[in-house]
């Protein structure tokens, strides 16, 4: 026996969407391949990096982990749906470029992301909590130590409002 597909209904970065899915299909997929938003990137897929990672109803989820139907009538936010518009970037973003935070790109929204959701509890973080709470993104670029730059600078410029 097959598993049939399902309509299911959530909102990603404002947006409501109904799309046609398989029930365990990862949120991952159904976010790049039916949506098209590519921002989140498979690094393992096995949630061990977070270069998938985005908020589903504020928290910060590995979408390759999550099935599809976890998400049904939730709010999701990618990458893409962080920025104000009009080119305009996040504060957290201006912060990464300020820093140099990013390189190659493949960690970098994952980092993003949890860098609000950090900001979000805790919007001074000493550097040891932003090490904690980046401590599910793997970077193989950096070595880090921009990347926490990155952090404490939004935090500083109060990026992220509580």
């Amino acid at each position: 026996m097959s598993a049939k597909r399902c309509e299911i209904a959530f909102t990603v970065n404002g947006t409501a969407h109904s799309v046609s899915v398989y029930p365990m299909e990862r949120l991952l997929d159904v976010l790049r391949i039916e949506l098209g938003l590519t921002g989140a990137k498979e690094g393992c897929g096995e949630g061990e990096c977070g270069s998938c990672s985005v908020l589903l109803n504020g928290e910060l989820v590995n979408s390759c982990l999550v099935p599809v139907l976890h998400a049904q009538g939730a709010s999701v936010c990618t990458i893409e749906g962080l920025a104000p518009g009009n080119g305009a970037l996040h504060p957290v973003q201006q912060a990464f470029l300020k820093c140099g935070g990013a390189q190659c790109g493949i960690c970098t929204p994952g980092m993003v992301l949890a860098t609000v959701h950090l900001l979000r509890s805790n919007p001074s973080p000493t550097l040891e909590q932003v090490r904690e709470g980046l401590g599910g993104n793997l970077c193989r670029c950096t070595g880090y130590t921009r990347i926490f730059e990155s952090v404490l600078e939004a935090a500083e410029a109060k990026a992220v409002k509580v």
